[in-house]
């Protein structure tokens, strides 16, 4: 570990199923499977251990074959969240521990990001949760239900995630207001507020908006947020962003 970075662990979640790219985690990439391009990508930041979390043989199988560590969890996970949890226990890691979770579709994720995301929670020792966004420049964004948005508080910490338009500047429909940010979906929890994430139903807001994060905070943990110092590229969700990722990853990392 570097000197300005707290002790972190990484875990990425896996599934197989997805609607539009399935066997999402095992496409090829320049001959290794996606989830493997994630798990160097985290393993080039400064943690201490990088796990990927899956129910799928198949997956597991993958990443044995070429050594990567991986954790076998329950199948009925409703969240990559709870997932997560469920590595934190078979680990045995300690309430306090920084967990950062790294999408598992994500291959150009940026190490630098997996970096600040825990050094920002350390700094926020009020916080359970930290979280990352980038500014908003276009209305087609802006009004994209698609594009989570977050309103931050002046002490850094997230006042709410919403799809919808917000901060909504209402002197000027059209313009898109300087203080909107994209939240991205990179994340760093204690594992103490994992384990009590799962021990509660979702949320009302929760379940409104479909966003997680959510549960969190209506219970009453704080989520520090800063902007990202510099910006990922889009995940893989359909065979045309895994074209595109490919191209990315010609030269071997982003």
């Amino acid at each position: 570990m570097t000197a300005n970075l707290p002790a972190f662990k990484v875990v990425i979640p896996a599934r197989y199923a997805s609607s539009r790219l399935p066997g999402k985690p095992l496409a090829d990439i320049h001959g290794r499977p996606m989830i493997a391009w994630v798990a160097d990508a985290a393993r080039r930041s400064q943690a201490e251990e990088v796990w990927v979390a899956t129910d799928d043989p198949r997956i597991e199988s993958a990443l044995q074959a070429i050594e990567l560590p991986v954790v076998m969890t329950a199948a009925d996970h409703e969240s990559g969240t709870d997932r997560l949890a469920e590595v934190a226990r078979l680990r045995g890691w300690s309430d306090d521990t920084i967990v950062v979770n790294v999408q598992g579709d994500e291959p150009g994720m940026p190490p630098t990001l997996i970096n600040q995301v825990a050094a920002l929670l350390a700094a926020h020792p009020e916080a359970g949760v930290a979280s990352l966004c980038t500014p908003i420049e276009t209305l087609t964004e802006y009004r994209n239900p698609n594009a989570v948005k977050v309103v931050t508080a002046g002490n850094g910490l997230a006042l709410y995630f919403s799809r919808a338009s917000v901060p909504y500047l209402r002197d000027s429909a059209d313009t898109v207001p300087d203080l909107a940010r994209r939240h991205l979906g990179i994340y760093a929890y204690r594992a103490g507020a994992l384990q009590a994430f799962t021990g509660w139903s979702p949320s009302p807001l929760e379940q409104t908006e479909k966003l997680e994060q959510l549960r969190f905070m209506e219970h009453g943990v704080a989520i520090a947020m800063a902007e990202a110092c510099e910006p990922p590229p889009s995940g893989v969700d359909t065979p045309e962003d895994l074209e595109q990722i490919r191209g990315l990853l010609k030269g071997g990392v982003v």
